[in-house]
């Protein structure tokens, strides 16, 4: 069974910083495509980045290019989101996801495994 756990959302105030984590267990970490996706409310869910199985490709929205990273440590089966310059319309519940074969890492359908989502709100 593919599961994974994300970490590390909270309350912090604009400008400030935070590093999302996601664990995932049940699958070959390493061979699979790893994304972060986040819903704001009343809004839908929205690519934010992802990364390849082995790590060289990336991608990220246009809203988060040059303040937020994604990276991969494929020992820790674990996928990371560091978020710095933190604006207020970055509240949203952040969902990590994983898939093989992605072709496109910022489509939702690649992925078939999703986490259960992370809370970050960012205040004035």
């Amino acid at each position: 069974q593919v599961q994974l756990v994300e970490s590390g959302g909270g309350l912090v105030q604009a400008g400030g910083s935070l590093r999302l984590s996601c664990s995932t267990s049940g699958r070959t970490f390493s061979s699979s495509a790893m994304g972060w996706f986040r819903r704001a409310p009343g809004r839908e869910r929205e690519f934010v980045a992802g990364i390849s199985w082995y790590g060289v490709t990336t991608d990220y929205a246009d809203s988060v290019k040059g303040r937020f990273t994604i990276s991969r440590d494929n020992a820790k089966n674990t996928v990371y989101l560091q978020m710095n310059s933190l604006k207020p319309e970055d509240t949203a519940v952040y969902y990590c996801a994983t898939g093989i074969g992605v072709r496109f890492l910022w489509s939702p359908r690649e992925y078939d495994y999703w986490g259960q989502g992370t809370q970050v709100t960012v205040f004035l």
